[in-house]
């Protein structure tokens, strides 16, 4: 009878032993098939001589559904785990493929052009930093540090401020929705669209010709002559770009501004009234400071978008006249020049500059109720 329990234990033991390393591997082995068959689909529907049309809506139906049935399958076999494997492992079935997509989306790419930009222009060589230090001493480089910080000055600060006066003044008016749409409006335009649609309002022609832009119609009207305003007119070109900007992003500032202050309790204005205070007094001591939080997200999202502009000016000037930023200067040297060690040097030097930025802006969102 002694004997007899020991074994028994041990048979429990290993039964217990072999169910959880079966369970493991089915939690393994079954997801990597499923995204094997996705996979092989994909490349099938790839090399598939269908209609295009038929090709992508099956693309979408195959991808759709195979990752709900890769969630799926994969969340029903870690279930079958023990309880200590599933607290573990659960949280991954809904992050994991977010991460392997950061991963194999940016991370990758982000290491593999670091290590191309070790190399001379066709990777042949190793040179180590000497790209960096062509970055941060070439003449044009130069050229385009001090455009992208006008940008970021000039655009971001212009942005902000108009959105906030916008968000103030539009919040008492009767036709608040009516302003707030018009002055939204422009986001819904893509950054190549703006920039043809400002093309032709900076566009300049013979003052007889009826296709001349609508400034120099109006400086030809007032008995003035046009001028090539992104051209020929140095530095105030960069202005005339970015102004661009700031007609996209105000009213993507105004909206969120606009919903910080209504936010902001009705009773803490109706005190400040009663107690004498003045409107610009309560703008600047009582609304800047409750939405503090707002102005500093917004503004950093901006600062983002500004530091890594390249759709303005690639569409109204090329990079041309002197207009150059960081974004243009990568795309010049590694795409036109072929120059793939220092391109990729710049984009290094872009991506440091942009991540302590984002995790100011992350800071701040977690630390603060800024919306």
């Amino acid at each position: 009878m002694e004997q007899t329990e020991p074994r028994s234990s041990a048979r429990r033991v290993w039964r217990w032993f072999i169910t959880n390393i079966l369970r493991i591997l089915l939690a393994i082995i079954v997801p990597l098939i499923t995204f094997i068959v996705l996979w092989q689909g994909f490349i099938f529907l790839r090399d598939s001589e269908a209609p295009k049309v038929l090709v992508a809506g099956v693309a979408i139906v195959w991808g759709v559904g195979g990752v709900a049935a890769l969630f799926f399958v994969t969340n029903w076999l870690v279930e079958q785990l023990p309880d200590v494997w599933v607290r573990h492992l659960q949280p991954y079935i809904f992050v994991g493929p977010a991460i392997v997509i950061i991963f194999w989306y940016l991370a990758l790419p982000a290491i593999r052009t670091f290590i191309i930009s070790l190399y001379n222009r066709d990777s042949s060589q190793f040179v180590g930093l000497q790209n960096y230090v062509a970055v941060f001493t070439e003449r044009f480089m130069m050229e385009a540090f001090r455009n992208t910080m006008l940008w970021i000055l000039i655009g971001a600060t212009f942005s902000v401020v108009f959105g906030l006066l916008i968000a103030v003044l539009a919040d008492r008016s009767r036709f608040e929705k009516l302003a707030k749409s018009l002055i939204f409006m422009p986001m819904a335009i893509s950054m190549v669209g703006a920039s043809v649609i400002w093309k032709f309002i900076y566009a300049v022609r013979d003052p007889s010709d009826p296709q001349i832009g609508l400034l120099n119609a109006i400086v030809v009207a007032l008995g003035g002559e046009p001028k090539a305003w992104i051209q020929l007119v140095q530095p105030w070109n960069n202005l005339f770009l970015i102004i661009i900007l700031i007609w996209l992003q105000t009213g993507f500032a105004m909206v969120i501004f606009s919903a910080a202050i209504k936010g902001i309790p009705a009773e803490l204005l109706e005190a400040a009234r009663v107690d004498g205070a003045n409107e610009v007094q309560i703008f600047f001591k009582i609304m800047i400071p409750y939405i503090m939080g707002t102005i500093i997200t917004v503004t950093t999202t901006i600062v983002i978008f500004a530091m890594k502009i390249f759709d303005i000016v690639i569409v109204m000037t090329g990079g041309q006249f002197g207009t150059e930023v960081i974004a243009t200067q990568f795309y010049r040297q590694y795409f036109t020049n072929r120059d793939f060690g220092l391109g990729s040097a710049i984009a290094i030097v872009l991506l440091v500059a942009v991540i302590p930025v984002m995790i100011y802006n992350l800071r701040q969102i977690r630390n603060e109720e800024a919306f």
